[in-house]
Formats: structure tokens, sequence, C-alpha cells
């Protein structure tokens, strides 16, 4: 985008002149309102994702996808990406090419950061979880040094063989750590901010943050120390597609839609799910006196 007239008398594009006009090369603040939602979106909906060629790509396709059925992945991640940004497939249309590469940057760098910055602070936290607490880990495992986890020990070799029903019997605490905070895990949470998934509006799981917590938790029992397309230890970019293909899988619609449901419930206790209104309860009392009122009047009137 050339100009900041462009944004102008849209209330949801009051991000596009800051979030476009820093220079590539310039530091980028990382309370940049396209990385934070890459963070959030990567979390959520895919982690590993080359955003500039991304949105090029979307870009170029708009006409197709306005006009036809979506068919593959790379255009249902596009078209998620500008339907959870509000004002962002408005300046796309209206950017250049090098300012849609920057954006794609910007979101690339939030996806990454929050990446990295899980599996660092997983890296620990999951050994606490591992045994009930108070009791040892024998042998012992170090905090900062995964080179004894993986197969090359006994608790976490066996965590690292998953099931499909494992999905639904593990343990959430990975899910709170990341999308709560990690107090949260506790049956006393301490934090006092509030969490991701509260600042982004999130009430339930998806299908990729199930994914990226799996993967994620994957990276802490192993002997690798990264989540990336480079990680030749475990593979970590296509244990994550494989978990992405499984809850996406057809065939498997019934079961997944319980896994969903479960972990909502499971995670997200406040949620819609779980909300039943008591017949005894003040609300239930107004609506049925409404619904009476409204049954009299419409007897009055015939």
């Amino acid at each position: 985008m050339s100009d900041d007239k462009n944004c102008a008398g849209d209330p949801s594009r009051k991000w596009c002149g800051s979030m476009l006009h820093l220079h590539p090369h310039k530091k980028v603040n990382s309370s940049n309102p396209l990385v934070l939602h890459g963070r959030h979106f990567g979390r959520t909906v895919f982690a590993m994702c080359n955003h500039p060629a991304l949105l090029i790509g979307g870009v170029l396709r708009l006409e197709e996808l306005q006009d036809s059925p979506i068919e593959d992945f790379p255009a249902e991640v596009f078209m998620e990406l500008i339907d959870s940004y509000p004002g962002l497939l408005a300046c796309l249309t209206d950017s250049e090419e090098e300012d849609i590469i920057h954006m794609g940057e910007l979101l690339g760098k939030g996806a990454s950061g929050v990446r990295g910055n899980d599996t660092k602070t997983l890296k620990s936290a999951v050994l606490e979880w591992l045994v009930p607490r108070g009791q040892p880990l024998i042998p012992p495992l170090s905090r900062n040094i995964k080179s004894d986890r993986g197969f090359n020990h006994e608790v976490t070799g066996r965590l690292l063989c998953p099931t499909k029903q494992s999905l639904k019997s593990g343990e959430t605490t990975g899910f709170k750590h990341i999308f709560m905070s990690p107090s949260s895990v506790d049956k006393e949470p301490k934090a006092t901010r509030s969490g991701n998934a509260y600042l982004h509006g999130m009430k339930s799981v998806t299908k990729g943050s199930l994914a990226y917590v799996a993967t994620q938790i994957q990276i802490s029992l192993s002997s690798s120390s990264v989540f990336s397309r480079t990680d030749m230890v475990t593979d970590s970019e296509n244990f994550y597609h494989s978990i992405l293909d499984l809850l996406e899988d057809p065939d498997e619609i019934e079961e997944v839609a319980d896994l969903m449901t479960w972990w909502t419930r499971r995670v997200f206790p406040n949620s819609s799910l779980q909300r039943t209104i008591s017949a005894n309860s003040v609300l239930s009392k107004i609506q049925a006196k409404c619904t009476a009122l409204q049954e009299l009047a419409a007897a009055n009137t015939n």
C-alpha cells in the first residue's frame, strides 16, 4: 500500500498504515497487530506456514476462490486467515507485492516466535506432569538438556507411542499451559494476567490447536529441541500434518466431533457447551413468565 489514505474511513483497517509502513530491515515491534495475530493463528489454525507465499498465492487466486469451491489446503488456510482478521483482505488487494510479502513476514514472525517460546517453556514444565506430584522420576531427567529423553527413557519413550484414542484420554495440561497460563495447570491457578485464549476470544478448541499442542508435547518428550521443518529427530512437521489429516478425515467425522466436544468441555468449562439452565433458576422463571405473557397476548388477539 503506497498511501495511508487507502485505509481512511474504514475502522476495520485502522492498523493498515502501522503494519505496512515498517521497513523490512527494521526491527519489528512484537506488539504489531499482524505479529500478534500470527501468534494466535499459528497456534489455532496452521503452524507450519510460509506466510509470504500464502498471501501472494492467495491474492493471485482471489477471483478463482470467490467463484468456485475451495478444494485445496493452502486456499483453505488463506481464507481462514482473511476471515479471522478484519480488513486484511482489503489491505491485501490494495497493496503492492513488496508490502504483501512484508505482511506475510510479520505474520510469520509471530507464528515462529510463539512456536519457539512454547517449545522452550514446555521443555521443563512437562517433567512435572510425567509422574504424580511428589514422586521422583527414576531415573531423573534434566530440565535443560533433552538428550536423555525420547526413547532413551522408559517414561518418555512409552508416551511417544500415541494412538488415536490418546488424543482424548491424554492429559489436557499442555493445552491449558499454552492457551490459559502455566499456572492454570494447578488446581489453584496463580496467574494475574488474562490467558491467550481469553485475549483472543477463544471459547472452544480447534483442530489446529489440538494438532499444535500434540506436536508441542511430542517435542517436549523427545530428545529433539525444535518444532520445525528441519527437525530430523522426530520429524515434527510430518507428525503435525498427520494429526491434522486425522482430524480432517471424513470417515472420522463423528468421532472427531465427539473428541472436539470432550476437549472443549475439559479445557473451557465455562463455554456454552457446558451451560445448562436450571428449571429453578431466575433466568428460567423470567423466560417462563415472558412465554406466558406472549401466549396470553396471542390468545387475546384471537
